[in-house]
């Protein structure tokens, strides 16, 4: 155990993958068009011009990759289910054939001793409900709510974990205003409106899991450590409108059942008279949760800066006074992205002090790094850099547990190097190396250092 950091007994070790990244299979069994379908095939829109149309034929290998999974020995697999599989349209008739997809692998991961965690919502929204306006309109949220009652009935006997929506941010954000994500919008109030409708799916999906009994029901937040470039006030100012942006637009609602007290100095009129919040919405969105799940990669150092767009009706919704600075004098991984564990012990720990008994558990439910893998003559890939993050990650949550956060669990990202949504196949997340060409899986060093750890702790 000396090499690694401990865990108390009960800690749950998983991986995690997601479903348009890895199944691949895009036109099969009755699988109507995602947004992440119409948006790889606009010229330009991803690099290479890749797609997921066959990624890494999950859905045909999914029992070569539990067998990864089981000899990997984790205790959970954190998968999520494709919506445009399951409702092709986004609402009205029931798939059978993508509900037999899920069904067949949760067996599958039963049948090998492994606990499904299912996530709702990884980025695949129907393109028939963003050609209604997308979580721009309530109606998307409603058609969320009945999409995630189907699953689970179909699905809620066998999996205990269920989580809601999968990086909100992302969602909302890079799709609406940055315009770097399926759908691609580059707008100012819709991209809020977005936000807001996917924290009432959410909301929504809530109350129809615990209607159908689920046992632990939780979302997925990618939080940030956002740290000022400098300690001047301006620098500071600009730190809480990225902290507002990127983390309270989301706890606040979800944990304190509030909107967070500087969105207007964020948004500005953006959000002044806003129109799609209701009266009852932030009494949905608050319902309790079993755990929180939380994805973290890295640090951002934050500037002040002026309004890219000087006027309010041409602004998006990040636009918000502060640019991103690169943090110095630590080594960045293939994504650019600083590596500072110890901002990931910091996150944990503020995120405590800030909302105490209303912080409930926490599962890391993604935490990884790409990094430029090459593979040796005797086809081994020797992932050091990886191997070092993941160590260095690990021990930094153990010491957010240590300063009193409950944390229950850890999944890796990625099981599989996979479609890494505008990169493309460029940028390589995996413990399992994937040759694109011939579908081969090879574990790489960081696979059998997780798998030893995971041993060492059930020794």
């Amino acid at each position: 155990m000396s090499d690694f950091p401990s865990f108390p007994p009960g800690f749950v070790f998983g991986a995690a993958t997601a479903s348009y990244q890895i199944e691949g299979a895009a036109h099969e069994d009755g699988r109507g068009p995602s947004i992440w379908d119409t948006y790889s095939h606009t010229p330009g829109a991803t690099a290479n011009g890749d797609t997921g149309d066959v990624a890494c034929d999950h859905y045909h290998r999914y029992p070569q990759d539990v067998v990864l999974l089981r000899d990997l020995g984790v205790d959970s697999y954190r998968f999520s289910i494709a919506w445009p599989r399951i409702v092709p349209d986004g609402g009205g008739p029931v798939n059978a054939k993508g509900l037999d997809f899920y069904s067949r692998l949760v067996d599958e991961l039963l049948a090998a001793g492994i606990e499904p965690a299912a996530t709702l919502y990884h980025w695949d929204l129907p393109q028939a409900l963003e050609d209604r306006g997308g979580w721009r309109v309530r109606e998307t949220a409603e058609r969320f709510a009945e999409y995630t009652a189907a699953v689970a009935e179909h699905l809620g006997d066998r999996v205990p974990r269920w989580i809601t929506l999968n990086e909100p941010w992302c969602s909302a954000f890079l799709g609406y205003s940055v315009g770097r994500h399926a759908p691609g919008a580059r707008e100012g109030r819709g991209a809020l409106a977005a936000a807001h409708h996917l924290l009432v799916g959410h909301g929504l999906a809530v109350e129809a899991l615990r209607a159908a009994g689920a046992r632990e029901v939780g979302i997925t937040l990618n939080l940030d450590r956002n740290l000022p470039a400098s300690g001047s006030p301006a620098d500071l100012a600009a730190v809480v409108r990225a902290d507002t942006q990127h983390n309270l637009v989301w706890t606040d609602p979800i944990l304190a059942g509030r909107y967070p007290a500087t969105e207007e100095e964020t948004w500005g009129e953006l959000i002044t008279g806003e129109d799609f919040r209701r009266d009852g919405d932030l009494e949905l969105i608050s319902r309790p949760l079993d755990f929180l799940g939380i994805n973290y990669y890295r640090p951002i150092v934050v500037a002040d800066a002026p309004y890219r767009e000087s006027d309010p009706a041409r602004r998006v919704a990040t636009d918000n006074r502060y640019e991103e600075v690169v943090l110095s004098g630590v080594r960045h991984t293939a994504m650019g992205w600083p590596v500072a564990p110890a901002t990931f012990t910091d996150l944990l720990v503020r995120l405590k002090e800030q909302y105490g008994d209303a912080l409930p558990p926490v599962h890391i439910t993604e935490n990884g790094s790409a990094e430029d893998d090459t593979v040796a003559a005797d086809g081994t890939v020797h992932d050091a850099d990886r191997v070092a993050y993941l160590r260095e990650h690990l021990t930094a949550l153990r010491a957010a547990m240590d300063a009193g956060v409950d944390v229950r669990g850890y999944y890796v990202w990625s099981l599989l190097d996979n479609f890494e949504w505008a990169f493309g196949y460029d940028k390589r997340f995996g413990i399992v190396r994937v040759d694109y060409d011939t579908q081969e899986r090879t574990p790489k060093d960081s696979y059998h250092w997780y798998r030893e750890l995971i041993a060492a702790h059930r020794g």
